[in-house]
């Protein structure tokens, strides 16, 4: 029985589209941590914009304020300042942590399905 010219064409556009959609996964999964990695550095950012915030208003009302309770709230702004500061830098490096073990563990598996087909063709005796 021959095989249709056009059939063959076809099998062989289906082989490499299956491969290269094993690739774009990878590519995917890799593009996926880096922005994982991003989003945590920009999150840091945010918390450190908002403390610089709070202890430029706090510094401004303990230096230009002449009534007391505008000085307590100043140096409360400073004090809400510094803590949001420690919070994020430990939230930070507690994700950069979270992400590098995940990473260590993370296996590419496009390698693993050139394996796996190879081995199941040569259980058929097929070589391609």
């Amino acid at each position: 029985m021959e095989t249709d010219p056009e059939q063959e064409e076809i099998k062989k556009l289906k082989k490499k589209l299956k491969e290269q959609q094993h690739k774009n996964s990878e590519i995917r999964d890799q593009m996926s941590m880096m922005r994982t990695s991003f989003s945590n550095e920009r999150t840091l950012m945010a918390y450190i914009r908002t403390a610089i915030a709070l202890l430029g208003g706090g510094f401004a009302a303990v230096k230009l304020s002449e009534e007391i309770y505008l000085e307590i709230l100043g140096v409360g702004l400073m004090i809400a300042g510094i803590l949001i500061t420690i919070y994020s830098f430990y939230r930070y490096f507690m994700k950069k942590r979270l992400l590098r073990i995940q990473r260590k563990h993370y296996e590419e598996t496009g390698q693993l399905h050139k394996i796996v087909k190879e081995k199941e063709a040569s259980g058929y005796g097929n070589t391609d």
